[in-house]
């Protein structure tokens, strides 16, 4: 620990207990995921669409057991970027983990701008076509930004009131239609239908189902930034993340039971609003039905706010490790806010969602939401090689040991869910991923030829980035 760093660790308080750590925790899983996704997950495998969720929520499970060593461990605000640096002490290989991170936010938001605006025309009746759409999504994205300036921060009081919304959408989603289908509604021979497109085999569907649900599985790994602010991290962190990715991954796969068993798999396919459709087919004339499009629409506006602030936060903090140029470093003289890294990954967001939503045939969410889940299972990849690299490094304390066998099993894993040829995934994600990543590398090389490698020079011993805080997607 530096000399620098150590004001920083002291200023922070420990104020957050079990009960508001697992509430942080679901918090940041909930969102967008399973409020827009649910529909594209029953298209690649029909009724079995609560498989790749289950899928899903195993292998987030092994990587969660890698961020509980490193977290308790290593107790300090950083993330993923920490653990890489200690491991391989590679500046540009830390760079790379950390704007994907940042990246993954972007994509996040942008597909919570997407859903939010579907869940905008639904609630209000509108019929709009599909460039509507994107203009409401663009709007959405220009009202966070002007959000994201004035200087809104989230805090632990917000998160608990954000978390209880998300769940009420989707407690009462499961509760109306538990009460639908006991009075015999739908269809339970649905749920253990499995259908695929022509051209897949089965193993490639749930694949590809399993890729795209794991974006509802996304941020459990987001509490490890909250370790300096938690009472004694490295006893209640194992317990209280594994809690809360259960409690996701029930929710989760009684929702998507509940879809397949009411809704007709075809009209789950390409809806942007899914659960709306399965509120209003169990209970067309209750007057929930109304009410979840709004429900939503706070639940992924929530998302979007969250993930653009740590994008704009986490260039910031770059720019001013002297990682990227010093232009996104500024700081506006009264708002006090980064407006310039908060203009440029406003202007990627916006790129990202015009792109994606005139230039594919495939839905907006599924291209970005599988973008999303692209960045972070490559990051997570990285996590469960890291966690044994770090078994030569000895700490004094006691902390939570993944074993060998589970950060194996969780790298191949999400080595699995990345490759195309055993994802399946659309080949413009990788696209997307791709000109991301080529931006940002861009900058990096911009950043070192013009001065920046004196400063990798001196700080070849530091964490570079490590007090750079990395915040929720989804």
């Amino acid at each position: 620990m530096t000399q620098t760093q150590q004001p920083q660790q002291t200023e922070l308080k420990r104020v957050i207990g079990p009960k508001l750590l697992l509430l942080f925790v679901i918090g940041d899983i909930l969102g967008t995921g399973i409020y827009a996704l649910t529909g594209q997950v029953a298209a690649e495998v029909g009724g079995a669409a609560w498989v790749p969720f289950l899928i899903a929520f195993a292998v987030a499970l092994l990587t969660a057991f890698s961020y509980l060593e490193l977290v308790t461990k290593y107790p300090e605000t950083a993330g993923a970027a920490l653990y890489v640096h200690k491991a391989f002490r590679i500046h540009v290989v830390t760079f790379i983990v950390c704007f994907i991170v940042m990246c993954s936010g972007i994509t996040s938001a942008s597909t919570a701008s997407q859903a939010f605006a579907a869940n905008l025309a639904a609630g209000f009746g509108l019929d709009l076509a599909p460039g509507g759409i994107l203009l409401i999504a663009l709007a959405f994205m220009l009202l966070v930004m002007l959000v994201n300036f004035r200087g809104v921060s989230e805090s632990m009081g917000v998160n608990v009131v954000l978390t209880l919304v998300e769940l009420s959408g989707l407690v009462l989603v499961i509760l109306i239609s538990a009460w639908a289908l006991a009075g015999g509604q739908g269809d339970w021979s649905q749920v253990v239908l499995f259908q695929s497109p022509d051209d897949k085999n089965t193993l490639l569907a749930v694949s590809t189902a399993t890729s795209l649900a794991f974006f509802a599985m996304v941020g459990f790994e987001d509490s490890v930034n909250m370790a300096e602010e938690t009472k004694d991290p490295s006893r209640i962190f194992p317990r209280i993340m594994l809690t809360g990715l259960g409690i996701a991954a029930v929710i989760y796969v009684l929702v998507s039971i509940c879809a397949v068993a009411l809704v007709p798999i075809g009209e789950l396919t390409d809806n942007e609003t899914p659960l709306v459709t399965v509120v209003q087919t169990a209970a067309p004339d209750f007057p929930i039905a109304d009410l979840l499009p709004f429900i939503s629409m706070f639940a992924v506006a929530n998302t979007a706010l969250i993930n653009m602030m740590m994008a704009s936060r986490l260039l910031y903090g770059m720019s001013k490790k002297g990682v990227l140029p010093a232009f996104l470093g500024r700081v506006h003289s009264t708002r006090r806010t980064p407006w310039t890294a908060i203009i440029f990954t406003t202007v990627l967001s916006l790129g990202l969602i015009t792109f994606v939503s005139l230039g594919q045939d495939s839905p907006v969410v599924v291209m970005l939401g599988g973008t999303t889940s692209l960045l972070l299972l490559t990051v997570f990849a990285v996590v469960n090689v890291t966690v044994l690299v770090l078994r030569r490094d000895r700490v004094e304390h006691k902390h939570f040991h993944a074993g060998t066998v589970f950060p194996i099993i969780g790298a191949l894993a999400c080595a699995w869910l990345v490759f195309p040829f055993s994802s399946g995934r659309d080949p413009q994600q990788y696209l997307i991923a791709g000109v991301l990543l080529a931006v940002g590398l861009v900058l990096w090389a911009i950043t070192y030829f013009t001065g920046g490698r004196r400063a990798y020079r001196e700080d070849v011993d530091t964490r570079v980035i490590a007090t750079t805080d990395l915040d929720g997607r989804d």
